[in-house]
């Protein structure tokens, strides 16, 4: 997030669809003891695991939260599956992403 918020990171913003998100996506399970503290002002993080489909990779809660206050709307940063490769640990991970990426083509 802090490369985002300081532009060495250059994310694209949009506005998520609660309702339509919650349609298309996997429930997640949260942690119910977390979920109060959650602060849907914060944006969350979208990331492209495969051409065109994005999974929100920071914010799970917040997105909850909105979903059960009835928020239709919440802020994102999207983040292309290029962007990603410097942020893997290691070698191993990167490859694998990339392999893994490269056969969605």
């Amino acid at each position: 997030m802090e490369h985002i918020i300081t532009g060495k990171l250059d994310a694209e913003k949009e506005l998520v669809n609660i309702p339509e998100w919650f349609e298309m996506h996997n429930y997640n399970v949260v942690n119910e003891d977390h979920l109060p503290s959650a602060d849907i002002t914060k944006p969350v993080i979208q990331a492209e695991i495969r051409p065109g489909i994005f999974q929100i990779i920071d914010g799970n809660h917040r997105v909850e939260k909105a979903y059960r206050d009835k928020v239709d709307y919440i802020k994102s940063y999207k983040l292309k599956g290029e962007q990603l490769i410097a942020y893997f640990i290691d070698v191993r991970g990167c490859k694998a992403f990339i392999e893994y990426w490269n056969s969605k083509l």
